[in-house]
This record gives structure tokens, C-alpha cells and sequence, in this order.
């Protein structure tokens, strides 16, 4: 029997804003345990929560970008359960009305363009944290995240692969980042994501049972996860076995998932209205001053890229798929004032095999636009040549200055003089008989071992171009060859 694969992602977006949800607390990371709990995050005896308004408004930027409907007005409702580190015995979230309805994102995968549906994005707080390694056979309760503000953004099941998954999710992780209302880090928490897995046999329209693999806080594992809970349940029920609802766990150490609770249904967590919160009103005022400060977005400027630098689709996607790498990418054309291609090449290569290399944000670049932009421009005027442009990029990102100042203090400006270059090509002809005699003979690869003993002869410095022409042109002088 052949399977369908089906997936619907939860993901948590820890929002920016400076304070909780509910309380003034802070919440920046890394505090020692329990010094960010305010009195309502410890939901101490007569506290009121109040809401934040910047919380607000960054759900209202999400459903925007997202095409979404906003409702005008939504209600917080009280999720109840009871665990260790959620002190009230209930989280503040919103059920039947959230703020964000509907929408759909865009991925790209091998198989083309897809169109995923977004169920809902609500707003809710988060709980503390469990801390069970340094207390050997006890747990401690850390409080400081208790009341972070979350962005619950749900999606339809309609992710049908692995692969799929983490497109989604990269393109979600990268909007969010993108219209600025949540910092997208993942190895804080500021990101994570929990995957609904079922199966089907092929061809079925009758969902399967679902298990939810909590917090996936990075995309291998994710993809790691998905595969193998797909195996799982499929050779499960092909054993003639039933798969059970349930929130498992992902161990990347023995890339397998287990069981972490039975999964509880909406109704185990008796839902009902916050009556310490009224209804979230959004007025149409708020709205339209949110979209009128919205930024350009990712679809908008791919579009734009391909219409006003002439880019490629592939290279306006690549350069699009962050803010900060478009922004880069704009400055640098603008100063360079050339051809567009050529500076979105310098980015997507050298650049960015640079702070792959290095492991740093492209905010943090010891290259800056300008200087890169400085640097294609000694390119296009022949000051420099391609190959001795990279040896200029390695100085400028161990911080030697600019390209000016290393061209001038290395002595690389090109030579482009015609004369100076057949001088050298003779004496490269004189002492290389034996290749000579080969290219006459019909042998094109001995054409290349003579170019490469002219750039070596002028240390790299003289210009491919010219080189190349001179030598056909003497060459061909000389009598026959593969012309």
C-alpha cells in the first residue's frame, strides 16, 4: 500500500516587545532564573493582568502580511491545566475568537510553488521552565519566561512532506523576522515549532490519527523528526497495529520520537472566557496606521528586483529571502551605480560563502555595502581582474581597509597596457616551444597552459581579456591551430 504523508505545523513566535504580556516584567534572555517574574507572572493573590498593546499590534502586522482577517474584536480565554512551571494552574490564550484568522504563505519546494492555509494566529502567554540537570533527582522552576508573549500561528494540514515542512517553516521563520515582530532565534526559544504527523493510504480523503512532536527548535531536527514519525506510524499500522493520539518527543541524539502524554482534545482543557480581560476591540483606525507602516514585502520586492535590476527570478528569490540581505544587496547597487547583476553575484557568492564561513549575521559583516560596492566597481573599470577581486575581498574581511587602499598598497592594479602584454606573451611563446608546437597540432587544452603561464608571468595581474586575444592573434600569426 502506498501512504500519503500529512502535516499541519503549530508554531510558537516569541513576540519583540520589550515587557510581558500581561505585566511590565522584562523579558530578555538569559537573566538569572526567577529574576524576571513579576507578581503577575507568579499570579500572586489579587493581580490583574493588563494587556500589551505592542503585542497587539505585532499580531496585527502578522495578519496583515499574511493576507489574514483581522477580528475587530477577539477574547483571551483561560486554557487550564496543571503543570510545575504554570503557576496560575491556567495559561492565558485565545480559543474561539483569535486575533488573526485565516491566510496562506507561499513555499517553494522541488515540486514548485505551493499555497499552504493558515487556520488562525492568537495571541497567549507562555509558562515557565522545568529545569532538571543540575539538581540531581529534583527539578527546579524557573519563572522568567511565565507571561512572554506568544504568537500561536497555526496552520491546515496541508504539508505533505518533510521537505514541505521545513519550507513552510523557513518562510514563516524569515516573514516573521522580516516585518520585525519576533527575532526568529531558535536556540532561545524565540522560535519553535510543534508538527501534527498523520498517514493515509494513498488516495484517501479520511484524515489519520495525529501525533504532535513538541518543540522542534531547529529544521534539521524537524526534518529528522517528521521522517522518522512517518516510518513509525507507517510500519505501526502495517503491523497491524493502531496509532495512538499523542504529543511526543524528538531525541536527536537517537533520531527517534516517544511519547511524552496522551494528547488531550480542547474540551480536557475547559476553555472559557478570561474574566479578568474584557474583549480585545481593534478599531479600523489601528489597523490601516499598522498596514500604512508596514515594510515592502518579501513577494513585493522579489517582483520589484526582477523588474527594476533586470535580476533573475532564482537571484531575486535568493536575495528576498531576508531583509537584511536585500537591504545589503539595494545599498550596494546603489553605490556601485553598475550593472545590478554583478553586485547580486558578489552577495550571493563571495560574500555570503564569507559569513557562512564565519557563522555571522550579514548585520555584523566586516565588509560593509559600500566597500563591496568599491570593490565590483575596480572590476568593471579593468583596475583589477576577477580572480585578483577575491584575494582583495579575503583583506577588506580581515579588515586591511578598502579595496583602494589594498590595490594600491599591493601593487595589483591590472595591466591592460597591449604592448606590456605582448612582450610577455612572446617571451611565454619563446620559452614554452613544446606547448606551442601541441596547440598547433590540434590540441585546444595546451591554448589554457599558455594562458595560464602569461598570468603567472605577470603575478595575476594582467587582464584575462586581453591576454586571451593577444595570444590567439600571435598564435595564429604563427600558422596553424584549432582557430
Amino acid at each position: 500500500m502506498k501512504w500519503e504523508t500529512v502535516i499541519g505545523l503549530e508554531t510558537h513566535a516569541q513576540l519583540s516587545t520589550v515587557s510581558k504580556i500581561f505585566s511590565g516584567a522584562a523579558t530578555a534572555f538569559g537573566a538569572a532564573p526567577n529574576t524576571q517574574a513579576s507578581a503577575i507572572d507568579l499570579a500572586l493573590p489579587g493581580v490583574l493582568p493588563v494587556p500589551n498593546r505592542g503585542a497587539v499590534e505585532r499580531a496585527i502586522r502578522f495578519g496583515l502580511a499574511v493576507g489574514a482577517k483581522i477580528n475587530r474584536t477577539s477574547v483571551f480565554a483561560r486554557k487550564n491545566y496543571f503543570y510545575p512551571d504554570l503557576p496560575k494552574g491556567y495559561q492565558i490564550s485565545q480559543f474561539e475568537i483569535p486575533v488573526v484568522q485565516g491566510g496562506t504563505l507561499t513555499i517553494v519546494t522541488d515540486q514548485g510553488e505551493r499555497t499552504v492555509r493558515l487556520t488562525r494566529a492568537h495571541l497567549e502567554e507562555d509558562a515557565g521552565k522545568s529545569l532538571h540537570e543540575d539538581y540531581h533527582g529534583m527539578t527546579g522552576i524557573d519563572l522568567n519566561r511565565a507571561g512572554t508573549p506568544l504568537l500561536e500561528i497555526v496552520s491546515e494540514p496541508d504539508l505533505r512532506s518533510s521537505d514541505e515542512a521545513v519550507a513552510y517553516a523557513k518562510v514563516l521563520h524569515s516573514l516573521v523576522r522580516w516585518i520585525g515582530i519576533c527575532d526568529g532565534n531558535m536556540q532561545e526559544g524565540s522560535f519553535r515549532c510543534d508538527a501534527n504527523v498523520s498517514v493515509r493510504p494513498l488516495g484517501s480523503d479520511k484524515l489519520g490519527t495525529r501525533c504532535e512532536i513538541k518543540n522542534l527548535n531547529s529544521f534539521r531536527f524537524m526534518q529528522q523528526a517528521i521522517e522518522f514519525e512517518v516510518r513509525r506510524q507507517i510500519e505501526l499500522i502495517q503491523d497491524g497495529g493502531t496509532v495512538v493520539q499523542e504529543t511526543r518527543l524528538y531525541d536527536p541524539e537517537r533520531n527517534e520520537t516517544r511519547p511524552m502524554r496522551s494528547k488531550e482534545d480542547a474540551q480536557d482543557y475547559r476553555y472559557f472566557p478570561d474574566p479578568d480581560l474584557p474583549p480585545l476591540v481593534i478599531g479600523e483606525a489601528w489597523i490601516e496606521r499598522v498596514r500604512a507602516e508596514m515594510p515592502e514585502l518579501p513577494a513585493a520586492m522579489k517582483a520589484r528586483f526582477g523588474a527594476t535590476y533586470g535580476l533573475p527570478a532564482a537571484d531575486a528569490a535568493a536575495l528576498t529571502g531576508h531583509r537584511e540581505l536585500a537591504s545589503y544587496f539595494e545599498e550596494t547597487v546603489r553605490t556601485f551605480g553598475g550593472d545590478p547583476k554583478s553586485a547580486a553575484n558578489w552577495v550571493q557568492g563571495e560574500l555570503s560563502a564569507a559569513l557562512n564561513k564565519a557563522d555571522v549575521d550579514i548585520a555584523r559583516s566586516p565588509v560593509s555595502a559600500p566597500r563591496l560596492a568599491g570593490l565590483i566597481r575596480r572590476i568593471a573599470d579593468g583596475t583589477i581582474s576577477g580572480k585578483i577581486a577575491k584575494d582583495v575581498f579575503d583583506a577588506m574581511w580581515a579588515g586591511e581597509g578598502d579595496a583602494d587602499a589594498i590595490i594600491g598598497s599591493r601593487g595589483l592594479t591590472q595591466i591592460s597596457d597591449e604592448g606590456a602584454i605582448g612582450k610577455i606573451v612572446d617571451d611565454v611563446l619563446a620559452a614554452n616551444a613544446g606547448i606551442v608546437a601541441e596547440f598547433r597540432a590540434g590540441k585546444e587544452k595546451a591554448f589554457n597552459s599558455l594562458v595560464g603561464q602569461t598570468m603567472k608571468a605577470t603575478k595575476g595581474k594582467a587582464n584575462p581579456a586581453q591576454v586571451n586575444a593577444i595570444l590567439r592573434q600571435k598564435l595564429a600569426e604563427m600558422g596553424s591551430g584549432p582557430f
